[in-house]
């Protein structure tokens, strides 16, 4: 996938692409995850034998969602995980007491692994294209639903910049537990449908 934006060496306006995880990104991978800032909201072990556990199912295609590697004219600067809510029946359940899901509904989650590119669009711009890609990815797909705890205040910019709407709120399990478990649902419904 390539976002026609088209090359140059600024976030908002390098070639924006992505390729799936393999086992070769992973030392990146748990760099990225080591990251303060990163790590404050992932809150995944960095150790090499905890990333291969985490994503090595991934990488390996045991698992229905995608980890796919966020490529900034051609370098890697961070991940896209994108996958349909259904396919994961406990986070179906939890989410679904808070908001109606649609069948075919699909999430995403992100993370920019390098500080410098933060605070610069390019977090706006990755789910936005993220969005537009998974209306081809997906044909099925009607929505993208995403729960973000509600102190991660940076990622619900992000989203609401990127075109969705606030329409829950409500406790779900934090991924990092010294977060509050309320959270605030944002969802973009497929143009013409919604």
């Amino acid at each position: 996938m390539v976002d026609a934006v088209g090359p140059g060496p600024d976030v908002l306006t390098g070639a924006l692409a992505w390729r799936p995880l393999t086992a070769a990104d992973l030392p990146l991978l748990g760099r990225w995850l080591a990251e303060p800032r990163v790590r404050r909201w992932w809150h995944h072990e960095t150790s090499p034998e905890a990333v291969a556990r985490d994503f090595g199912p991934s990488v390996r295609g045991e698992e229905p969602g995608e980890d796919l590697v966020v490529l900034l004219d051609g370098r890697p600067v961070g991940l896209l995980q994108r996958c349909r809510i259904e396919d994961y029946p406990e986070e179906l359940a939890e989410l679904s007491a808070l908001v109606d899901v649609p069948a075919g509904a699909v999430c995403i989650d992100y993370l920019l692994g390098e500080e410098a590119l933060r605070g610069r669009g390019l977090g706006t711009r990755l789910v936005a294209t993220a969005v537009r890609r998974t209306w081809v990815d997906h044909p099925d797909a009607p929505a993208v639903v995403v729960p973000v705890v509600a102190a991660n205040t940076a990622s619900r910019r992000v989203l609401e910049k990127a075109g969705f709407r606030r329409v829950a709120e409500g406790p779900l399990a934090p991924e990092n537990p010294v977060d509050d478990p309320l959270h605030v649902v944002y969802r973009v419904d497929r143009p013409g449908t919604g």
